[in-house]
């Protein structure tokens, strides 16, 4: 059997095994199977690896410099763009739209402050993520598992991928009800269940890394129509600025709910594992192929990677806004107060707003669960392979990576089963943000404790207004899981 030139180095590990054999665990099982790793030409979708690849990410991943950025006009951003900008657009899936349209619909412009309120902390939890991959050089669950024991980390993991293959359950049945509402019920949503899952899987298995991502960023565009849409139903300008400004509490279980809701839709635990992945296929897209070469971030490139995340994340919480303020402004308005989907807060705004806010409502709920089962799908994909230590990136031949592309289409195959047994999708959302709200609190204890460690992240630890940040942020998200469960417990 004619033997492949082995690598340097592994992707995530350091050094290459001392037999050169291949890493993946179904590989090495399945006779007679490749004996070592592919050379990078071979390994890659795009063919031999190069700076040219890179779509987003770092300077030398490929990212446009700002000045440069600003000599193209908005392109020029585009171009500069990246993981931070998918990431936060990933953030309102449909079950993020359905939690802030039911919100919306119940307490009217009442919680239109959160989306201020929650966008610094949501922003420095992402630039913490995104600053430990650039500076290790691996992902979020191989640095975890270097520090903490493995028990914990693992359970993180396990906990991550439940929820993120329920949350693909409701975004698919939630993109094919959007499809069906568009066609005015002539393609039933079963139908359009088996597509959907298709087209994601094979965007996955088949595109190169860099017309992912490319395709990622044209699909953030779809999240204007939720901001188009707050113009056109004609909010009351002067209740939208006080109680954008004002907080406004409300002592009532509803209320709390809402706002626990809120914050843990806001601040999933997948997407930091897919930001600081990206930030490391960058790396890899960009050439840096091994570990060593990625290790270490200077401030040109972090100064990047932080507009990056800033704009991204602001891009989340605009839309987040806008969705709260539409169905406010027209569901809560109406006496429309028990909207708990997406697809249903689309259909009730037909009769009363229109049919072109109901079109760009629906059409935005589509794109966005376009852009976001793949994210939720990578990243749990992401979080296994670093905590058991194979390899795999989306920039891989899926032949070459069997196991990291197998676990997508578990996850995917696991969320259409969802639809297709009929299990109640608001029953599992509710489900998957107990998970959510419970395993982002000791994820983000971690986290924030690995990115102030000096011998783990030198001179890029975490400062004063990160760590202050920071653990604001936890220190929220673990107020909301202890009343979120007081509540269950109590009800």
């Amino acid at each position: 059997m004619k033997r492949r030139r082995p690598r340097p180095e592994s992707e995530g590990e350091g050094v290459r095994p001392p037999d050169g054999g291949i890493r993946d665990p179904l590989l090495r099982v399945v006779p007679p199977g490749p004996d070592t790793e592919p050379a990078p030409d071979e390994l890659l979708k795009g063919g031999s690896s190069g700076p040219d690849q890179a779509a987003t990410g770092t300077p030398v991943a490929g990212r446009t410099a700002v000045d440069e950025a600003g000599r193209k006009g908005p392109l020029g951003l585009l171009q500069m763009l990246g993981p931070g900008l998918i990431t936060g657009a990933s953030d309102d899936d449909p079950s993020g739209i359905g939690t802030y349209s039911q919100v919306g619909s119940q307490f009217g412009y009442g919680l239109l402050w959160t989306a201020v309120f929650t966008f610094p902390l949501m922003a420095a939890v992402q630039e913490l993520c995104a600053r430990i991959a650039l500076e290790t050089g691996v992902g979020l669950g191989t640095s975890l598992k270097r520090k903490f024991p493995r028990w914990m980390v693992g359970l993180c993991v396990a906990a991550l991928f439940v929820a993120n293959t329920i949350n693909v359950g409701a975004d698919l049945g939630a993109v094919a009800a959007g499809g069906s509402m568009l066609s005015r019920g002539i393609i039933p949503r079963l139908w359009l269940l088996v597509p959907v899952a298709v087209v994601i899987v094979g965007f996955q298995l088949f595109f190169t890394y860099a017309a992912i991502f490319k395709i990622f960023k044209w699909l953030t565009l779809v999240l204007f129509a939720y901001v188009i849409t707050g113009f056109v139903v004609h909010p009351d300008l002067r209740e939208v600025v006080v109680a954008s400004v004002v907080p406004h509490i409300e002592l009532k279980k509803e209320f709390i709910a809402a706002l626990v809701a809120i914050f843990g839709t806001t601040i999933s635990p997948y997407l930091f594992f897919w930001q600081a992945s990206s930030e490391v296929d960058e790396m890899r897209a960009a050439g840096k192929l091994t570990e060593r070469e990625r290790r270490g971030v200077n401030l040109a490139e972090l100064r990047e990677a932080r507009t990056d995340i800033l704009i991204g994340m602001f891009f989340s919480n605009l839309v987040m806004y806008f969705i709260m303020l539409t169905a406010a402004a027209v569901l809560h308005a109406h006496g429309k107060t028990d909207i708990q989907s997406a697809d249903q807060a689309a259909q009730a705004l037909a009769p009363l707003a229109g049919p072109f806010a109901f079109v760009l409502f629906a059409g935005g709920m589509i794109g966005t669960g376009l852009l976001a089962m793949p994210i939720l799908t990578g990243s749990a994909a992401y979080a296994v392979k670093d905590f058991f230590g194979f390899r795999g990136t989306l920039s891989d031949k899926p032949w070459h990576r069997p196991t990291f592309y197998g676990i997508i289409v578990v996850a995917t195959l696991a969320g259409l089963a969802i639809n297709l047994l009929k299990v109640d999708p608001i029953r599992a959302l509710f489900i998957a943000a107990i998970i959510n709200g419970i395993v982002a609190v000791p994820l983000m204890v971690l986290i924030v404790l690995l990115g102030s460690d000096h011998k783990v992240m030198g001179r890029r630890r975490s400062g004063r207004l990160s760590l202050t940040l920071t653990w604001a942020a936890t220190a929220v998200m673990a107020v909301g899981a202890v009343v979120y469960l007081a509540q269950l417990l109590l009800a």
